[in-house]
């Protein structure tokens, strides 16, 4: 077989790759590469329900946390939701500012800043109930395919996160 011809239609380019070995590097081939579509749709997907409240969805997954587990640490609530300091920081100054959080210093070790949701925080909870619901259907996803999905998707986060870390 001619592994010098060129692609010229769709069935070409995946016979051209299968021939070279390159397979593995076709974009459609990539795990990371779907869920990182997917992620970034389903955050867009969420901005209309979120907007009303002023929230982000990484302020709406901080509130998800903290109302699973109030007064934590900033420590805590990053190991929860896989962000470092860095990132949580100026979302949870935004929250403060916005009523829904305190953050406070703990008086025995000052390293420690605690996350309390405020009445105003507490209160979101009960408005909140519909956004999943509304992403849900705007998604038209069958309820056992979603809950497959997201056992596989929970497998894969403890695969990841047990897995050596490559330098």
């Amino acid at each position: 077989m001619d592994t010098n011809q060129s692609p010229s239609k769709d069935g070409d380019h995946k016979q051209q790759n299968e021939v070279t070995g390159y397979e593995l590097l076709m974009l459609d081939n990539q795990l990371c590469f779907s869920l990182y579509v997917c992620s970034k749709e389903i955050i867009k997907k969420y901005k209309p329900l979120l907007d009303p409240y002023g929230l982000t969805y990484t302020g709406y997954i901080i509130l998800l946390a903290l109302w699973e587990k109030d007064n934590i640490t900033v420590k805590e609530l990053g190991q929860r939701l896989y962000l470092d300091s860095g990132t949580l920081t100026p979302m949870l100054k935004k929250l403060e500012s916005q009523h829904f959080i305190n953050r406070t210093r703990s008086s025995s070790d000052e390293r420690n800043v605690f996350i309390e949701l405020t009445a105003k925080g507490k209160e979101l909870q009960k408005e909140a109930l519909r956004i999943p619901e509304s992403l849900i259907c705007t998604l038209d996803l069958e309820p056992e395919y979603t809950s497959n999905l997201l056992k596989s998707l929970h497998r894969m986060m403890q695969k990841l996160e047990a897995a050596p870390q490559e330098d």
